[in-house]
């Protein structure tokens, strides 16, 4: 039979109490740091449960706000936008109107210089530099000037169309970038903790290379808009400055036609005025040459007339001259047929000088017929060249309204009317 070994140590009572009140009070100590660790722990859960709850609800209020902003900036931006677009169409299309105005001054100036170029067909003493030419000049230069200032306006409007069109791809890259932003935002605000496609993330905390603070942010969206105006503004001027311009040169030009056109009637009254006065010289003239050869036959007769009386008068004082002796006497007969062979003989001179001067007279009105017959034609030639550039300058009067119109206006190419009907 096994014999049971007991230890041979024997506690006294006290140790025994004193263990047993030394397990019991850390028993109760252990108890008491476990409730207070289970106290802070609940106090701590429910802190951090508010915590990330709050944070999370700022966050979300947050990115609520910030989607506001973006919204209010991109239909600023959007606005915007849309008003550049405009005004680059309206700036685009008095552009063109000013392009098209300059192509239409081609038609003034091909007709001034046709005008100067038929009248270099006049002749003589009519080649004058005349009020209608020194207006041809005028008008000459002030298309020259026109052109000038339009093809200005042409070039100002193309630069700030590119100003434009530069601020316009700004405003596009911020608005594209706010629309990637705010759809970035909404996706982040609708996120929650259950949501699907959350994880971890490395490096979460880093900040990206190129941010900006929200007053840059906000600044640079403001600049883009204020740049975009100011643009704006400087096309509208533009534009009222074109418009002014288009308005004033037609102006000019109108008047300049005006006062070319009043030079070239004017011209044309005093070249008719001429004509009829050198018609009416001419009529005088051939009538005055008419008359007085009717008188240079009239006095060669007479002249004719007289060769009978003088061979009379002459062979009666030839005959009497052999009368004989005593009978040859300077008696009344000698003398007065003596006085008749004189006077016939003054009288022939007379009729003589007379007929020669009547000739030479003639000769002059001939020369002068021959004269108003020359300066008649040139005033005919000149009367022509200038109707002709009336006809011509009836160009200026044609407002073509299609584009087709506009080109054979331009050309000088016209399509007969067909007289058939289909």
């Amino acid at each position: 039979m096994a014999t049971e070994v007991r230890s041979s140590v024997r506690h006294q009572p006290p140790d025994w109490f004193t263990n047993n009140y030394t397990i019991s009070t850390n028993a109760e100590r252990q108890r008491d740091a476990s409730h207070q660790v289970r106290q802070e722990s609940r106090y701590l859960r429910n802190e951090t449960d508010n915590q990330t709850k709050w944070d999370q609800h700022s966050n979300n209020v947050r990115l609520a706000d910030r989607v506001d902003v973006i919204r209010k900036w991109k239909e600023i931006l959007e606005k915007t936008l849309a008003d550049i677009d405009k005004e680059i169409a309206d700036l685009s299309e008095a552009k063109e109107l000013t392009e098209q105005a300059l192509e239409a001054k081609n038609l003034p100036t091909d007709v001034a210089i046709e005008c100067l170029t038929l009248r270099e067909g006049r002749h003589g003493i009519d080649i004058v530099e005349d009020e209608a030419e020194n207006q041809l000049h005028k008008e000459v230069e002030v298309i020259d000037g026109i052109k000038k200032l339009l093809q200005q306006r042409i070039g100002e409007g193309f630069e700030q169309l590119c100003l434009l069109q530069e601020a316009r791809q700004q405003l596009q890259a911020d608005l594209q970038d706010k629309n990637i932003a705010l759809g970035i935002d909404v996706e982040q605000y609708n996120l929650t903790d259950r949501s699907p496609n959350i994880s971890f993330k490395p490096d979460s905390l880093r900040v990206p290379k190129g941010s900006t603070t929200p007053q840059q942010w906000e600044d640079f969206s403001r600049y883009n808009k204020e740049r975009a105006e100011a643009e704006m503004q400087a096309s509208t001027r533009l534009r009222e400055a074109i418009h002014h311009t288009l308005q004033q040169t037609e102006n000019d030009l109108e008047a300049q036609r005006i006062a070319t056109e009043y030079a070239f009637r004017r011209r044309i009254h005093e070249f008719e005025r001429a004509k009829d006065e050198l018609e009416w010289q001419k009529k005088n003239t051939e009538e005055e040459i008419a008359e007085l050869e009717n008188d240079i036959r009239g006095v060669e007769e007479a002249i004719r007339a007289k060769t009978n009386p003088m061979k009379l008068a002459q062979t009666r004082l030839e005959n009497r001259t052999y009368r004989p002796n005593v009978e040859l006497c300077r008696d009344a007969p000698q003398y007065g047929l003596t006085d008749e062979v004189k006077q016939l003989e003054a009288t022939k001179r007379a009729l003589e000088e007379k007929l020669r001067q009547s000739k030479h007279a003639l000769d002059g009105l001939y020369n002068n017929l021959h004269r108003i017959n020359d300066d008649l034609a040139l005033k005919n030639n000149s009367l022509d060249l200038d109707n002709k550039c009336m006809d011509v300058r009836k160009k200026l009067q044609t407002r073509p309204q299609t584009d087709m119109q506009r080109n054979l206006t331009l050309t000088g190419i016209s399509r007969e009317r067909t007289r058939i009907l289909a």
